[in-house]
């Protein structure tokens, strides 16, 4: 591995989908099918993958489930494959959660594997102080390199203060950001933290699903240390790119060629932004408080037959009430973000390899 170039490809920004789990109708895993979605992400042009993560259900790690070293394997086998075939080598974050023994445990499991980073989820952590997030922070960038995560509290995230992300970034094994918290306050408190410790090498990726365009073109400026420090959002690490991914690499493309010509932003991405956020709202099931979120996803995958239903580990976890006409109505109304055309022309070939 060539780690300054892996620090390259993640500063200059990339896109990378939440790798989502492909399970059987008995609910186990159909290895072929979670094969073929990495080798769909891999062909769309995404610059990493992200597993482990929430899109590849946190369930995973449960008892008697047991999956967590196995999908991570398999997306690193076939990263390693098409790694041979390319000048740039693909990024691979792990997701990381739970107290300190299982996420220093689970970091370990990732840096074995083969994985750069690990996206560090503090959900389990809700009720712990400042100081104690720290340390536990610190635990686990002492094993891997942190990829740190604002989750919105609405899935299981926790309100995480300026104070904390000042902290944060003083921590040197910390590589990147994931901002998703749905809302605009959070996401400034993280980048002026960012500004203000001076580590310009820290990169900044959106997960923010509600304003994934926008996050991408904006210029975001603080002062410090007398100065005006002027900060961009460089790629995105999200489950919504899980899905219409190879649309969603062209997408960020359009908006790096934008920011890059420091200009103002043409109406055509102002109307695309809200056109992905419409979709979003409806894969990620906003309507009924998110409980879709995942099921969303699988359902366009299966319309697209990558997968071959929407089941997810937990039972309960199923697509929320009117989820299905809505993804009808996004398919209607925005036919240029799909790539089920793409999708149909090399499904067979991922299924089959």
């Amino acid at each position: 591995m060539n780690s300054s170039q892996i620090l390259k490809t993640l500063q200059q920004g990339t896109a990378i989908p939440a790798h989502p789990l492909a399970l059987t109708a008995s609910r186990k895993l159909d290895e072929r099918r979670q094969r073929a979605l990495s080798r769909y992400y891999i062909a769309s042009g995404v610059g990493g993958l992200a597993v482990g993560v929430h899109t590849t259900q946190f369930e995973i790690r449960n008892p008697g489930i047991d999956l967590y070293q196995p999908v991570l394997e398999l997306a690193a086998e076939e990263m390693n494959r098409a790694d041979k075939h390319r000048d740039q080598h693909l990024l691979r974050v792990a997701g990381i959660c739970g107290n300190t023994k299982q996420a220093t445990s689970e970091a370990a499991i990732a840096r074995e594997a083969g994985y750069h980073f690990g996206l560090l989820s503090l959900s389990a952590l809700k009720d712990v102080d400042e100081e104690t997030l720290i340390q536990h922070c610190h635990a686990v960038s002492e094993v891997i390199p942190v990829f740190g995560f604002y989750l919105q509290p609405d899935v299981g995230g926790r309100l995480l203060p300026y104070s904390f992300w000042r902290r944060f970034c003083e921590i040197e094994n910390v590589a990147a950001i994931k901002m998703a918290p749905f809302n605009r306050y959070h996401t400034l408190d993280v980048i002026r933290a960012v500004v203000e410790s001076g580590r310009d090498e820290i990169a900044l990726y959106t997960g923010n699903d509600d304003n994934i365009v926008l996050d991408l073109v904006t210029p975001f400026r603080f002062n410090s240390e007398g100065k005006q420090v002027e900060r961009r959002i460089a790629g995105g690490l999200l489950g919504h790119w899980a899905v219409w991914t190879s649309k969603a690499v062209e997408i960020l493309k359009e908006c790096q060629q934008v920011a890059e010509a420091n200009s103002e932003i043409p109406l055509s991405i102002i109307h695309r932004n809200t056109e992905v956020t419409d979709c979003n709202a409806v894969l990620f099931d906003v309507a009924n408080r998110f409980q879709g979120c995942i099921p969303g996803i699988h359902e366009v995958l299966r319309r697209q037959g990558l997968l071959e239903g929407t089941w997810c580990l937990d039972t309960d976890e199923v697509m929320g009430s009117g989820q299905l006409e809505e993804i009808d109505r996004i398919y209607a109304a925005y036919p240029h973000l799909n790539d089920d055309e793409f999708v149909a022309a090399h499904r067979d070939d991922w299924l089959s390899g």
